[in-house]
Order: C-alpha cells, then structure tokens, then sequence
C-alpha cells in the first residue's frame, strides 16, 4: 500500500500538467503559472492527509490557483512586459490550429486579469457562472459583467476568432 507522501507525489506528477495549463490561462505568462501552481501545491500539500481522506485534492488545488491569482491581482505588482511577437521558428508551416492557438493566447493577455479568470473558468474549465463567482469569490454579477465585457473585448481585438468559431456576426 503506498504511503501517503507516495500518494501525493504520484498527484503532483500526473495533475501538475492540466494545472499548469489552467495556470497559463489565468496568468498569460509561463513563470507566472509555474509559480502559481507551485504555490498552489504547497498549500495542498499542507492539508494532503485531510485531502487524501475524503478524495478532492485536485478541487481543493484549483480553488487554491484560483484564490491566490485573486489575491495576486488586489496586490500592487511591478508592470511586467509581455513580448508582442512570438519567435519564429523557421520552416515551419503553421496549421490553422496554431494560428487559431496564438491567436487567442494574444487576444488574452489584451484582457484584464479579472476578465481572463473569468473566461478561463467559464468556457475552459466549464464552470457555471454560479461556480466561478465562488471559487473567485466575487459576485455573480461580477462574472456575469466581467464576462460580457471580456467577450466584447475579444470580439474588438480578435474579429477572427468569431470567424474561426462559426460566427459570421
């Protein structure tokens, strides 16, 4: 029978990746994620015994992820500078998926911080309004709003996204 601390490295292993790409979502930017899911995992490993008995650590982690971009946002940080471009990496021809890909990865980080949580949780993590207002801990009107208003923004800042969806508005 593994032990417990087997147990909780074998979680860290085969759930760091789906909470790294939720991580990227929310923050826009990889050392962010990594630090945030880091932090994250620290904190679950904290309460791992508690977790393991009743069986919701990876709930638990993402609540985690989810407050501490919260509580990163309300705190005054340096601006960071986000590269415009990404490099090229030469005779490679893109498919349509990449294109679609950095296209809405830099149509994201044109978003606020709020903004992007919400989308992220709403139509990536495919949580209802209700649920994302809880594990944000904002109101549901503030989903509903930050919502309508990161949509409009992406629709303004990538008409082709519509495009690429089906949407001929």
């Amino acid at each position: 029978m593994p032990s417990i601390a087997d147990e909780f490295d074998s979680f860290v292993r085969t759930r760091t990746p789906a909470l790294l790409r939720s991580a990227y979502l929310l923050t826009g930017d990889q050392h962010l994620a990594e630090d945030l899911v880091q932090s994250a995992l620290a904190r679950t490993h904290r309460s791992w015994k508690r977790l393991h008995e009743v069986g919701n650590a990876e709930a638990y982690t993402r609540k985690v992820m989810y407050h501490l971009q919260v509580s990163w946002w309300r705190k005054r940080r340096v601006a960071e500078s986000m590269p415009g471009d990404l490099p090229d990496r030469g005779g490679v021809d893109t498919t349509t998926a990449t294109t679609l890909k950095i296209t809405l990865q830099q149509a994201l980080l044109k978003l606020t911080d709020k903004q992007r949580a919400v989308l992220v949780l709403r139509f990536f993590e495919d949580h209802t309004e209700a649920e994302t207002a809880e594990l944000l801990g904002v109101a549901l009107g503030t989903v509903k709003s930050q919502t309508a208003k990161a949509l409009a923004r992406l629709r303004t800042v990538a008409p082709e996204l519509a495009l690429a969806n089906g949407d001929v508005r």
